[in-house]
This record gives structure tokens, C-alpha cells and sequence, in this order.
């Protein structure tokens, strides 16, 4: 009996197995190879506002909290896009204060990010899987803000009706008929983030950090690669080859940038961020990032750091669960690194 190929997926996995990144590194010198590479990302994620409107910073509350004080602020990111967040500040630091911007995936919000409950800020809340990481910032002298991601927690979609549970699913398809990725405006909400602490005045602006878990990772990513003032990065339970997770793995729309895959696999993605130092951080029993495909891709990423001579801040971090994120094993890594960039 003849045997037909009705599947799109046949298609599609035959083109991914015989595609060769056509910016891909190959060898030679980094920065050369990146100068190529970073233009058609910034194309592949899509148009961003080319003026930027003002800040415009409102205080929600401030309080104080038993390991420094917390600030909620709204700013604007781009014309009818406000950006909540919060800015934590250790009691046991001084500024000039070095920053993470902390990034929540998939899930109810910032909030986690704080210890607090969504619907009540001043009710504390029993945060799992390591997502408290304002808290882990806070505790270890490192001040945090985090921004509260497009379709995600108070930025979810609430003027158009809902179509799917995918919460993500309007935002980026109207994203891509616009000619933008939700990817791409996310990381220009980071950016913006960033103008916002280089306007504080008590921020080490060579020490601002960026790091996320699941969906916050991605973002952590591509922000790491697109953005200069960015000087560490700690993507979690996100980083992978394309065609090991969400070319093979069902994902969020949120995740898939149109024709990137001819142009570059994830490792070369993460390499524009070579030679800063970078803590890939996956869980041993992540299923929808799986850990053979992680280490294929990290070792592709290892040699891209080897070939810009800063192979030994290019690190691995396998927890021994899932999907989550690891502060006890990926903190101390990056508190090195921290220490090293201090000597």
C-alpha cells in the first residue's frame, strides 16, 4: 500500500534536518561574525519605535521590607504600553547598586518575583520553584527590578476577547501582522528598563544583569543579545537548539520569531552576548527543554566564548528537577563572575 506524507510536521522537520544556518558561526574571528549576525536578529525581531517617548515614572507605593525596600513604579515603555515593575534595594549594600532586571515567565506575574499574592501586594505569598528571585536579589546585596512582561500578570490581554488560552496568542499574532515579534517587544521593555535605571543615578550602569526562567529566559536571550548596556546574563529553563525544543516540542507562539532558523540556531544567538560572562542555568528533567539538546547547544556556545578567548565565563548550571529555576546551584557561579569583573 503506497504511503502518503500528509503531515506538515514530515515537511517541515526535513527542511529543519537539512537547513544550515546561513549566519551561523562557523569560525574565525567573534566580533567579526557577530557584526553580521546582530543586524538581521534586530531585523528577524522586528520594528521597534526609532524615537523613544518619555519615561514618564509614576510611584505606585514604596515600603520597606525585612532585607531592604521595595518601590512599585509604572513606566512607559512605547505610546500605549505602561510597564509596571518593581525596584528592590538591599538593606545590605550601598549605591552605587549593581541590578538585575528579573523576568517571570509563564505564570501569574511579577509578583512571584517579590513573595507577595497577585491580588493583594502586602499579603505575603509562598513562592515554589525558585521564582522569589527579587527576594534571592535582595539577600545576596543586588538590586532588582522587575518588569512585568507583555501578556503576562497585569500586562495580560484585557481589551480584546478572548480566542484561545493561550494568553500570548493575540499579542503575537497581531505583533507578526505588524511586522514585530512579542519577542522583540519584550526586550525592548528591558531596554527601556535600562533607560529608566541609567536615569536613577544610584545604579552601576557597567553591572546591570539580566536573568528569567521558562519565558523570561527567552527574553533574557535575546536581550543579552541585542542589547550592549547589558553586562551578565542568566537564562533558565529556556536555552536549547531550536530544533530540539520548539521546533520538535509544542511551545507559546511567544517563542517563534519568523525565519530565524535560516539565519542562526539559539547558540548563536546567545554567542552576540561573547566574551560577558553568561550562566546557563536547565533543569536534568526539563522535557520541553531537553537536556541533551541544552549541552548540544552549550557546547556549540563554549566554542564561540573559546574563539573570543573568554571560555571560562561561559558556565552550565543543571539542576536536578524540571522546568524552574536553580538559585542555590546558579547563584554562586554568577556571584564569581560578579567578583571576577570587580578584581
Amino acid at each position: 500500500m503506497t504511503e502518503f506524507n500528509f503531515s506538515p510536521t514530515l515537511n517541515h522537520k526535513h527542511i529543519t534536518q537539512n537547513t544550515r544556518q546561513l549566519l551561523g558561526y562557523k569560525d574565525g574571528d567573534v566580533a567579526v561574525w557577530q557584526s553580521s549576525l546582530r543586524p538581521k536578529l534586530a531585523e528577524l525581531l522586528g520594528d521597534m519605535p526609532k524615537e523613544r517617548v518619555p519615561l514618564n515614572v509614576r510611584t505606585i507605593w514604596k515600603k520597606d521590607h525585612p532585607l531592604g525596600s521595595i518601590e512599585k513604579i509604572v513606566f512607559t515603555s512605547e505610546t500605549y504600553s505602561d510597564v509596571p515593575a518593581y525596584v528592590c534595594l538591599p538593606k545590605n549594600s550601598r549605591p552605587p547598586y549593581t541590578f538585575f532586571i528579573c523576568l517571570q515567565g509563564h505564570s501569574t506575574g511579577m509578583h512571584n518575583s517579590i513573595a507577595v499574592d497577585r491580588e493583594d501586594e502586602n499579603k505575603p505569598a509562598d513562592i515554589e520553584n525558585d521564582k522569589d528571585t527579587a527576594i534571592a536579589c535582595m539577600s545576596r546585596g543586588i538590586a532588582a527590578l522587575c518588569i512585568e512582561q507583555r501578556s503576562f500578570g497585569e500586562r495580560r490581554e484585557a481589551h480584546q476577547p478572548a480566542r484561545s488560552s493561550d494568553y500570548c496568542y493575540d499579542a503575537s499574532a497581531h505583533a507578526i501582522l505588524l511586522g514585530r515579534t512579542l519577542i522583540g517587544e519584550r526586550v525592548y521593555d528591558v531596554d527601556r528598563g535600562i533607560d529608566y535605571l541609567f536615569e536613577r543615578g544610584d545604579v552601576r550602569t557597567d553591572r546591570i544583569g539580566v536573568m528569567g526562567n521558562s519565558g523570561g529566559g527567552a527574553v533574557t536571550t535575546y536581550a543579552a543579545a541585542m542589547l550592549p548596556r547589558i553586562a551578565l546574563a542568566m537564562p533558565s529553563c529556556s536555552f536549547c537548539t531550536y530544533s530540539g525544543s520548539i521546533m520538535s516540542i509544542f511551545h507559546c507562539i511567544c517563542n517563534y520569531i519568523p525565519g530565524i532558523y535560516k539565519y542562526a540556531e539559539m547558540q548563536d544567538v546567545l554567542g552576540l552576548f561573547a566574551p560577558k560572562p553568561v550562566v546557563v542555568v536547565t533543569g536534568a528533567k526539563d522535557h520541553i527543554f531537553p537536556l541533551e539538546s541544552v549541552k548540544e547547544a552549550f557546547n556549540a556556545l563554549k566554542r564561540i566564548y573559546a574563539a573570543a578567548g573568554a571560555e571560562d565565563r561561559c558556565h552550565l548550571v543543571i539542576g536536578s528537577e524540571g522546568h524552574r529555576f536553580y538559585a542555590d546551584d546558579a547563584w554562586p557561579v554568577m556571584l564569581g563572575e560578579l567578583e571576577s569583573l570587580d578584581r
